[in-house]
């Protein structure tokens, strides 16, 4: 047979091109619908208002392999905005997705907006929330979880059950009252209970067979309290922390602060009955509790006994759990290389910025700040002024790098900084309760934390090694926690209190990633679906496509 030099070329050149097209094919991606309305709820046995997402409260999880992308179609059936923030999910080169104000535009009552996200090179534990108008007073809020990819080993053996476990403190007053008494200038009063996936005192259930592991994955959602995790005559493994492999330690009991996301092992190694799960309020002198159920197979004995006391204002417990919590040097991350390759201990600091939190009343309203100043948000994203060059929205350094210890007043504070400087960031607690930061777009190394104030001489107790990266850290009564990470994330990125009445009363700002740069390997540009407002109502996106 006569061998055709044509045909044979071209079926070679068509299986390199198949074969390139395998080997260089996009990241996977997967789709969501979500319709946002309200419905009613009786989490704490009283008939409220929340707010759904596909008819769920909580709302769906999301479940995900690293570098996934993430197509989400959010319609808002409220009666006013609504937009959905990615606790811990680090938007690389695009903060135009974080979903809080300062760079999104809100989604307009009857109209959607589809958030096209990426969760590149990240694995763990996360959530999702509603980030405008106290909306998170009444749900909208789910589990994120990012698996690693199969052929990327993890430090245990696969898990027989893998639970979203979403705990939080609860009002039963509606979010739009709640919202109310803030702008009056009211303090909220104290939260009426805890909820545990969004169900009162033994109304969560997870089921267990006798003799296997369970991962949970616990996330306080709350608004304002620190809580205590434990499951009675059963002990936990801490594997996790907002995405990084730790050291694994065995607790009875974990303090989880608001913001914050861990991943724990329970064995069922206990007889077949039914077990409390407990929260609890942390640092409050009137303590919040309820219960949830870890429920064996083939139990025939419901849950009883007194519920597991937990700790409750005690602050050297938690300080040293917190201290105990360290990466595990030797696990793969994302990507199929040792965690602790990254060296954060020997590179030079650039800027030390020390941030300190307030509070006080100006014209008889209640309102808080950081270094002085309480965060006024104006009517345009910040991050569209500046892709605009929209003049008189916010002035880059409009806060200082240390406290001023002057009276608080009002501005849209933005923090300017230097892309790929490696800075420290102290936050300085002078007030005698609990803090909870939590900071968009990125994750940083809680290196040190100590009572008193801080001063240059407090670096040389610093965890320099295996210090635990993640997005949000506790920082406790009368003193200071501090943080290291390299500005390698281009955009406006939202530093916020995690304690949401706070937030919303202006303890937040915004870090600016500034560079010159153009390309998008340091930045994506504006989406081509980008809502507009404000200011920037009516300006031209131009024909731009995200790389």
């Amino acid at each position: 047979m006569e061998l055709n030099i044509a045909a044979v070329s071209a079926l070679c050149l068509c299986i390199i091109v198949s074969l390139f097209a395998i080997t260089s094919a996009e990241d996977p991606y997967k789709f969501f619908d979500w319709k946002v309305s309200y419905g009613d709820i009786s989490p704490l046995g009283v008939r409220q208002q929340g707010i759904l997402i596909n008819g769920q409260f909580p709302g769906p999880d999301i479940n995900s392999v690293t570098n996934d992308n993430l197509i989400i179609n959010v319609f808002n059936n409220l009666d006013e905005p609504f937009l959905i923030s990615w606790s811990g999910i680090q938007q690389r080169r695009n903060s135009y997705e974080d979903g809080v104000f300062g760079t999104t535009c809100p989604i307009p009552p009857g109209k959607n907006f589809t958030y096209k996200l990426q969760v590149k090179d990240q694995i763990g534990s996360f959530y999702y929330f509603p980030s405008l108008a106290f909306h998170k007073a009444a749900g909208a809020f789910g589990g994120i979880r990012i698996l690693s990819r199969p052929l990327i080993p993890v430090p245990f053996p696969k898990p027989a059950d893998d639970y979203t476990v979403l705990i939080g403190d609860w009002y039963k007053t509606n979010h739009k009252d709640l919202r109310h008494q803030l702008d009056s200038g009211k303090i909220l009063s104290f939260p009426d209970g805890i909820l545990i996936n969004g169900h009162g005192p033994n109304g969560a259930s997870f089921n267990v067979v006798k003799g296997k592991t369970y991962r949970m994955r616990i996330s306080n959602v709350g608004l304002q309290n620190s809580l205590n995790f434990r499951i009675q005559d059963h002990t936990m493994t801490l594997v996790e922390v907002e995405g990084t492999h730790t050291v694994q330690t065995t607790l009875t009991s974990l303090d989880v602060h608001v913001g914050q996301s861990y991943s724990v092992l329970v064995t069922a190694d206990q007889p077949d009955k039914d077990y409390y799960i407990v929260v609890s309020s942390r640092f409050t002198s009137q303590v919040l509790t309820t219960t949830g159920i870890l429920h064996y197979s083939n139990s025939k004995s419901p849950v009883s006994g007194p519920p597991p006391a937990g700790p409750t204002t005690d602050i050297n417990f938690s300080l040293g759990q917190a201290r105990s919590i360290r990466t595990n040097l030797t696990a793969s991350g994302p990507r199929p290389n040792p965690q602790g390759t990254y060296h954060y201990g020997q590179i030079n600091i650039s800027r030390t910025i020390i941030l300190s939190n307030s509070q006080g009343t100006v014209n008889g309203k209640q309102i808080y700040a950081i270094n002085s100043v309480s965060y006024v948000a104006p009517d345009t994203p910040l991050k569209l002024a500046d892709h605009f060059k929209i003049e008189g929205v916010f002035r880059p350094g409009s806060i200082q790098d240390k406290p001023t210890g002057g009276n608080i007043y009002f501005d849209t504070s933005v923090l300017q900084t230097d892309y790929k400087a490696f800075i420290e960031i102290v936050f300085q607690n002078n007030e005698d309760i609990i803090q909870s930061y939590h900071l968009d777009g990125y994750s940083f190394f809680v290196v040190g934390m100590e009572g008193g104030q801080w001063t240059t001489d407090s670096r040389k107790k610093y965890n320099l090694q295996d210090a635990i990266p993640r997005c949000t850290t506790q920082v406790y009564p009368k003193s200071w926690t501090a943080v290291y990470f390299a500005l390698d994330n281009v955009g406006m990125w939202n530093l916020r209190s995690e304690f949401w009445a706070r937030q919303y009363l202006g303890q937040q700002l915004y870090l600016r990633v500034y560079t010159t740069s153009t390309s998008v390997r340091d930045e994506y540009p504006i989406p081509t679906n980008a809502l507009l407002c404000g200011k920037a109502t009516g300006r031209s996106l131009g024909n731009v496509t995200i790389a």
